[in-house]
């Protein structure tokens, strides 16, 4: 990594820590995130979850959704995203689905399970060592189908 790339690299994760301090002395949970897009512009989040009671709010979840929503597009392909803590397994799917070309993060799971999230187990579920937290069976119905065959015969869709 050039001197340029690494000083770039700590003031992103700098600045996600800070937000997640802030975001603790506010009455919310210890994570902040910032996703750089292309154009340079800095769009940041914090986790939200207690706040407004939503699971899904998690720091990066919430850059995320702002820097789509600031920029009118779906696809952050060619953004960075920098987090406070290693994107649970959630966050890194959102981060799949808009394209996110680089995820650089500050403390690790471990930390997290120190203070008490113990996202580890998540990452164990998705290793197939621990099913029992979430069974999930395929149903197979008639109609299962019909919604993608809605979708292919759309002809104004938009393609993601």
């Amino acid at each position: 990594m050039a001197a340029h790339d690494a000083q770039q690299l700590g003031k992103y994760l700098d600045h996600a820590i800070r937000l997640a301090v802030q975001n603790v002395a506010d009455g919310g949970g210890p994570f902040g995130a910032v996703v750089v897009t292309p154009d340079g512009r800095l769009h940041d989040g914090v986790n939200r979850v207690t706040r407004d009671n939503d699971p899904t709010a998690h720091a990066e979840v919430v850059a995320i959704r702002r820097a789509a929503s600031e920029l009118g597009s779906f696809d952050l392909s060619g953004s960075v995203l920098y987090s406070s803590c290693e994107p649970c397994p959630l966050c890194l799917s959102a981060a799949l689905w808009a394209r996110i070309g680089q995820v650089y993060f500050a403390a690790d799971r471990h930390g997290a399970a120190r203070a008490g999230f113990d996202d580890a187990v998540f990452y164990e579920y998705f290793d197939g060592v621990r099913p029992e937290l979430l069974p999930v069976q395929h149903a197979d119905v008639p109609a299962s189908d019909a919604p993608f065959d809605a979708w292919r015969g759309h002809k104004n869709r938009t393609v993601y």
